[in-house]
């Protein structure tokens, strides 16, 4: 039987700090960003007369440190990661290592980086103490593995509905998309794909950079086929948004099923060097490296932009790369618009979409269900390559902006840690440009405990400012009308509603249903989202 809960966690790494570095350990670190460890070694290099003993016992505490987390059980055993300040530097190592007894099992050139491996652990911090003044960061190549979890978000218990085969419908995504995607190259860091899929239809592309390009044998080796077929699946029972996109495959994971934070990096290099636009990772972890960080700048400065899975944990922080700020971070919701429960929060958490109960594709043209932010990543991949196809020029991150400014307001209104900037609607995304379009929806009803208010948020999803609007809010059965304000395009605005305590306890729920009415002779394009009904029960005490 198929697990139902299909998500894969990457690399749980950290930054090392060595040597001559331990005196810069109180300077100010940059959030959610890894050390600037090659700033930080020129700040603290001492004068030379300052070469005493002092800093000789400094950097053998740093060097006793390194040894220590080289050695972590959660890391490929005798392997580190290697980068370096500049391309003296680097040619330097590459020209020294062997004779260091260090061995280069692989290298990005582009990002001064290697993967090495050692017999004895002497022989690399004899060439970290011996060169210190060479090296950006050093750190433990570690493993695809869940880490120890950060502190979990409390959230009331759901009853959570499944998408199945309906996913397309939810964000919007109807009509002829035979195009949606065509010219644009989506690549998919993963367990690999299997590209006879008839879903595919021969559209996929396989780079092989060392795992081989083949899924494998394990349980999760399905996991890349379900996310490219997400992403640009064609079959009518594994539809992905963008069916005419072009596909790359990129397997980053080992006959083990673990991939680790080297060999990300190195996938992202390929795909960006393969033409690739949309690079989707659904992979994550608590932690990064700088190797991971100058692979996200590769890419960026290709203009490739990475879409990627915010975390299954229930977790008040994004896994790495989601918690990049550069990367579009994707958090899951069901098929009523929920947060699904499992789903990470984050300040920094961009967009959510569908990922619970999503039927796709899996190895040997099965169709399964999945749940999983791991999920709601590609769909949001694909979204962005159907928008760069019905706008020729725009940039990945042209078409990000677009997604971003047409989600659905859920939650809290505005941007939120459990939504990100909103529910993917990539119904209103493809319509954005039409200026003739009016469409003013209801987008959502959140409860304001600490205000003790419901807030019923009003979009304007056409392209021409919205007058003369009218919203009934009937609360069991108790009607009030409320005017709202003329609306620009791709404005909203808040209708708020007190919420009388002692009526809501005596009755045991509240239930309300917003209707939104447009002036007459105003033609309203898709009147369906004009109404609302949610229920609001007393919080359990």
């Amino acid at each position: 039987m198929r697990p139902r809960s299909i998500y894969l966690i990457l690399f749980s790494t950290g930054a090392l700090v060595i040597g001559v570095l331990l005196f810069a350990r109180s300077r100010q670190r940059v959030p959610h960003r890894p050390e600037n460890t090659t700033n930080a070694l020129a700040a603290a290099r001492p004068e030379p007369s300052a070469v005493n003993a002092t800093i000789a016992s400094t950097v053998d505490a740093g060097l006793a440190r390194l040894g220590a987390i080289l050695v972590s059980r959660d890391a490929r055993p005798n392997e580190a990661t290697l980068t370096f300040k500049d391309d003296a530097a680097y040619r330097r190592f590459l020209a020294r290592a062997q004779a260091q007894g260090l061995t280069i099992i692989d290298q990005l050139d582009a990002l001064r980086s290697v993967r090495i491996r050692y017999d004895r652990i002497d022989a690399l911090k004899k060439d970290l103490a011996q060169n210190a003044a060479d090296y950006a960061d050093a750190a433990a190549n570690y493993f695809l593995r869940i880490p120890e979890k950060p502190a979990r978000a409390t959230r009331a218990d759901i009853t959570q509905v499944p998408l199945r085969n309906n996913t397309l419908a939810f964000i919007g995504a109807t009509g002829d998309r035979s195009n949606w995607g065509r010219g644009v190259t989506v690549a998919i860091l993963d367990s690999g794909v299997s590209a006879l899929d008839p879903t595919f239809t021969g559209r996929v592309r396989t780079i092989d950079i060392g795992a081989g390009s083949l899924p494998g044998t394990t349980p999760e080796a399905g996991h890349g086929t379900s996310v490219a077929s997400l992403a640009a699946g064609l079959a009518a029972d594994a539809p992905g948004v963008a069916p005419a996109a072009n596909l790359i495959s990129i397997r980053v994971t080992g006959a083990d099923g673990m991939s680790d934070i080297f060999t990300v990096a190195q996938g992202i290099l390929a795909a960006v060097d393969a033409g690739a636009k949309v690079i989707n990772i659904s992979l994550g972890g608590y932690a990064t490296t700088a190797v991971l960080t100058a692979a996200i700048d590769y890419a960026e400065s290709h203009g490739a932009l990475i879409v990627s899975a915010a975390g299954n944990d229930q977790a008040t922080q994004l896994t790495w790369p989601a918690a990049d700020t550069r990367v579009v971070s994707v958090g899951a919701v069901d098929a009523i618009g929920q947060q699904v429960t499992f789903s990470n929060s984050s300040p920094q958490l961009q967009i959510t979409a569908p990922g619970y109960g999503v039927q796709t594709a899996w190895l040997d043209s099965q169709r399964v269900y999945v749940d999983g932010t791991s999920a709601s990543a590609p769909i949001v991949a694909g979204a962005i390559a159907a928008v760069m196809s019905v706008n020729p020029g725009f940039t990945a991150t042209q078409a990000w902006e677009v997604l971003a400014a047409t989600a659905s307001d859920a939650g809290p209104p505005g941007a939120d840690a459990d939504y990100g900037r909103g529910i993917l609607n990539l119904g209103w995304a493809m319509t954005y440009n039409d200026l003739t379009r009016v469409d003013p929806a209801v987008s959502n009803h959140y409860y304001d405990a600490a205000n003790s208010q419901m807030d019923f948020v009003v979009q304007n999803r056409g392209g021409q400012n919205v007058s003369g609007l009218t919203l009934d809010v009937d609360t069991n059965g108790f009607t009030v009308s409320y005017r709202v304000p003329t609306l620009a395009a791709s404005a909203s605005t808040v209708i708020t509603v007190p919420v009388d305590q002692k009526t809501l306890i005596a009755n045991g729920a509240l239930t309300y249903k917003t209707t939104l009415s447009t002036p007459i002779g105003v033609n309203d394009q898709d009147a369906s989202n004009n109404i609302k009904t949610s229920r609001l029960t007393p919080p359990k005490k």
